[in-house]
């Protein structure tokens, strides 16, 4: 048995390794003053460079101890995980603390990952013998920053006989990206998109809160093929992950970041709820059915077998482009090279064959052929939720070449795609416009108008500017709605909207802000002159009567102006000043009317 040793020399970090038989008998050489004898050697990387000094010892007779360390490491106080670097100071002298808290994950010769309460860390360790994961443990170790993230080096572990686990935190996908649960013990719900097997770990990519993530299990060091099975999941279900959460860069405090969950065993991934039956995942076991028929018939003979292996290469360049897709469709990635994606996966899929993509009421996309009429063109709508097609898919084949399965898969596989990438772009859309606009006018409304003006107030100031807000009330609009009903005041609010709209400039911005009340921003202005005559225009578009539902309404509006800086300087009192000039109007003209702006 051989035993690792790491000594601070003069010129650095030597690996000294030690014949013994008996491991314990290094216990209490951490700290201490040391003088070895050996055999010298360099140490190199993979690519046969140069990388430090090593020292082969025949036995621990050559390994003399000159002084032992004054304190044991596990005699030190214990460090809170967050104060770790309070006595920091260079790298190779940083001082060795001891810290404790409950085991939460382990990879003998490699991580430690230590929690307690809300505080977690993660430790470089060498340490190989078995820790039971939900032991307390103490663990001393050297405080270092790995890309911008508290760690501890060369950590040595002591495990405690008490065995108290901890439950994994509940937590959201937007929680995780604040990195507030760095390397803290957590589960999270999302849906499977994606699982792959690879020699050193298995990787589940999960979908949640409209983004994607990894859940990642790493093989335990075993003998070449002895490594248990992936643990498969259907495509699609529904699924709660548990274990250690890990940030992919060190950006973590001015935006949010990517993260993977790092699972401590197969059995930290459990279904809540199966995929549904339309699916990608029934696309995929269909594609598996035939890859195997393929395989099968393939043994026949050497060429066709040579064939299986270049399909079976070619569909994992197609899932692997597939994944990429379905990150970009849930990213910010632009619907046009999204969809140029898309035809270039269908592309692939029919080997090279040309392939293209018109858009409803928009743009031809992908590898449109000089000459379509010399090829076979085969087409896919690509279907909505609800409505007519968004589009067709396009390929150009070899007109001599018979038609596949392959041809119709490839197609439907893009047109499913295609459909998920715009109704997803759509869906946003559509949200944003709800933030930002009144349904029923199709205005902008008051969260947008208040935005609005927080620029322009912003803009003002700069170049010392000026703009304009007037206020709109409808008079009586109540009576309105009392006597015809809400349906006729919607109109009503409707074919109000669109006579102010016309009354102003393309720069100007109108919005409703309450039941009958508008608001228009005039950013462009040299005087309140200007301001006044837009209110009054707007005013006089309620002289010609409403002609709505087979009723003749005469309507009436208050308008009130302010000015920006001259009535208020701030966005609230400048409101307040448009809104109460705005009700001396209507209180002024209540004195004066005689009749009812309202007829039948």
């Amino acid at each position: 048995m051989t035993s690792e040793l790491e000594v601070l020399a003069g010129g650095g970090v030597i690996k000294v390794y030690v014949n013994s038989g008996d491991p314990q008998i290094l216990d209490g050489l951490l700290d201490a003053e040391v003088e070895v004898a050996g055999v010298a050697t360099a140490s190199f990387d993979g690519k046969m460079q140069r990388t430090g000094v090593q020292l082969a010892v025949p036995s621990l007779n050559d390994l003399k101890i000159l002084k032992r360390s004054s304190t044991s490491p596990w005699s030190l106080p214990v460090s809170e995980m967050d104060e770790i670097l309070n006595d920091y100071r260079v790298k190779e002298l940083s001082q060795r603390v001891r810290v404790h808290g409950t085991i939460t994950y382990y990879q003998p010769g490699s991580v430690i990952v230590l929690q307690s309460g809300a505080k977690s860390l993660w430790v470089m360790t060498k340490h190989e013998e078995p820790l039971r994961v939900g032991n307390e443990a103490e663990v001393t170790g050297f405080p270092k920053v790995h890309d911008g993230f508290l760690n501890l080096d060369d950590g040595e572990a002591k495990e405690s006989p008490v065995y108290a686990p901890l439950a994994p935190r509940p937590v959201t996908r937007s929680q995780l990206t604040s990195s507030k649960n760095l390397f803290d013990l957590v589960s999270i719900e999302g849906q499977v998109v994606s699982q792959v097997r690879e020699s050193w770990q298995d990787q589940y990519v999960l979908f949640s809160d409209g983004q994607m993530f990894s859940a990642i299990y790493r093989h335990p060091i075993i003998q070449e093929g002895h490594a248990l099975p992936m643990k498969m999941v259907p495509l699609g279900s529904r699924v709660v992950v548990s274990g250690i959460c890990i940030l992919q860069n060190s950006n973590h405090f001015d935006r949010e970041v990517p993260f993977d969950i790092l699972m401590r065993s197969p059995d930290d991934i459990s279904v809540v709820a199966g995929p549904s039956l339309v699916n990608v995942r029934n696309l995929m076991i269909v594609l598996g059915l035939m890859v195997v028929v393929v395989m099968v018939f393939g043994f026949r003979s050497w060429a066709i077998d040579r064939r299986v292996r270049r399909q079976t290469a070619a569909l994992a360049v197609l899932e692997r482009q597939r994944s990429h897709i379905l990150v970009d469709i849930n990213g910010a990635r632009p619907l046009a090279d999204i969809v140029e994606e898309i035809t270039q996966l269908v592309s692939l899929k029919l080997e090279g064959a040309p392939c293209w993509c018109q858009i409803l009421d928009g743009a031809r996309l992908g590898v449109f052929p000089a000459d379509p009429t010399a090829l076979r063109c085969i087409q896919e709508e690509i279907p909505a939720r609800s409505g007519p097609a968004q589009g067709t898919i396009f390929a150009g084949l070899d007109p001599a070449a018979k038609p596949t399965a392959t041809e119709t898969e490839a197609l439907s596989m893009g047109a499913e795609l295609a459909t998920l990438a715009i109704e997803t772009r759509k869906l946003f859309s559509d949200l944003l416009h709800r933030s930002e606009f009144d349904l029923l006018t199709d205005i902008h409304n008051r969260f947008f108008m208040d935005q609005y003006l927080d620029l322009q107030i912003e803009e003002a100031r700069l170049r010392a500017g000026i703009f304009g807000l007037i206020y709109i009330d409808l008079d009586k609009f109540k009576q309105v709605n009392d006597i015809h009903g809400h349906r006729v005041g919607d109109l009503y609010l409707q074919e109000a909207a669109v006579r102010m709209k016309q009354q102003l400039r393309p720069h100007d911005l109108l919005a409703r802000v309450g039941g009958d009340e508008f608001a228009v921003l005039v950013p462009v202005v040299r005087n309140r002159a200007e301001v006044e005559e837009i209110a009054q225009r707007l005013e006089r578009s309620f002289d010609a009567p409403f002609a709505i539902d087979g009723l003749v309404l005469h309507g009436a509006a208050s308008v009130g102006v302010a000015m920006y800086p001259e009535d208020a300087p701030t966005k609230d009192s400048l409101l307040s000043a448009a809104d109460s000039a705005m009700y001396r109007a209507k209180h002024a003209k209540s004195r004066e009317e005689s009749q009812d702006p309202i007829g039948d």
